[in-house]
């Protein structure tokens, strides 16, 4: 949902509710870029160029859980307008850096900026959408009714509840309730929920776990119809064959940025044929590179 309802609201007042294309993917040529240690380093090609700034620029991030460190001077970048896949093993990490990213995961050093400001700064509530694991929405209310109450939320007016349920394809289930969808119907009534506030930024975390796959490429589908129109798409994802949708590649293991690439330099540069001999063979050169006890705040950790 959106970032100003990040966290869920009570539920909602009945009275306020009742009241109220398929495109091919187009590579973009980019060279692989190897992250040692989580340090930034420049991306070439077309996927560093576009808008003057990016959406998202994290520096010497440092994040701990007790006595457990989750990121250790991660720094990069996310541009705008593209769909940047962060693709990982479940417990990478890809979930604490979205927190980060929408300002509701707490931090112990480096900064994280968001369309010009600090990542959950007053400014960003309307312009950065987050759309949780779970899908965000009352399962005893009726789609309409969903998009209603969060619409008030927001200040978003009938007009746009009507917008965002065709551009999900869901105006046909509009007086369904949402406990008799599908998963895959109930993530698009999430994602609707995320878009209300017209986003610039909207960040999907592994959106469509669980989901068969006809119901996958639909989804995906409709993240490059977002992209088209200039949103910048934030997605994380364990299954890497996805990372064939994506304009940007950010692979994740064990907290660190093992490779920043596109799909076709990520094939290229590996010499395969498919995304998960890929990330194995990224795996491989990264444990080479890869060495512990050399991160920014390991002494912190060993005395902790």
């Amino acid at each position: 949902m959106g970032l100003q309802s990040a966290q869920s609201p009570g539920h909602p007042d009945r009275s306020a509710l009742t009241s109220g294309r398929e495109s091919a993917f187009h590579p973009v040529e980019c060279q692989v870029t190897w992250w040692d240690n989580g340090s930034m380093a420049s991306v070439s090609g077309n996927a560093a160029q576009g808008h003057d700034s990016p959406a998202v620029t994290i520096r010497d991030l440092f994040i701990r859980r007790g006595r457990t460190v989750v990121f250790d001077g991660l720094s990069l970048q996310i541009p705008r307008g593209q769909i940047t896949g962060l693709l990982g093993p479940s417990g990478c990490g890809k979930t604490t850096l979205m927190r980060a990213v929408v300002g509701v995961q707490k931090i112990h050093g480096g900064t994280v900026e968001v369309l010009g400001e600090p990542a959950g700064a007053r400014a960003l509530r309307s312009l950065v959408a987050y759309d949780t694991q779970t899908a965000s929405v009352y399962d005893d209310l009726t789609v309409r009714q969903n998009l209603n109450y969060f619409a008030r939320i927001v200040g978003a007016d009938r007009e746009a509840t009507e917008r965002v349920a065709h551009e999900v394809g869901m105006t046909s289930n509009l007086r369904s309730l949402v406990a008799n969808l599908s998963g895959g119907q109930r993530s698009r009534v999430s994602l609707a929920v995320a878009l209300l506030g017209d986003p610039e930024l909207i960040v999907l975390d592994e959106p469509t776990v669980g989901l068969d796959p006809t119901l996958r490429q639909e989804l995906w589908m409709l993240f490059r119809s977002l992209a088209q129109r200039g949103i910048t798409v934030l997605v994380t994802s364990h299954v890497m064959d996805e990372a064939l949708h994506c304009d940007r590649l950010l692979l994740m293991r064990e907290g660190k940025i093992i490779a920043d690439t596109t799909p076709t330099g990520l094939l290229k540069d590996t010499g395969t044929t498919n995304p998960d001999a890929a990330f194995l063979e990224l795996i491989a050169r990264s444990e080479q590179r890869l060495e512990p006890g050399h991160g920014k705040h390991a002494a912190q950790q060993e005395s902790s």
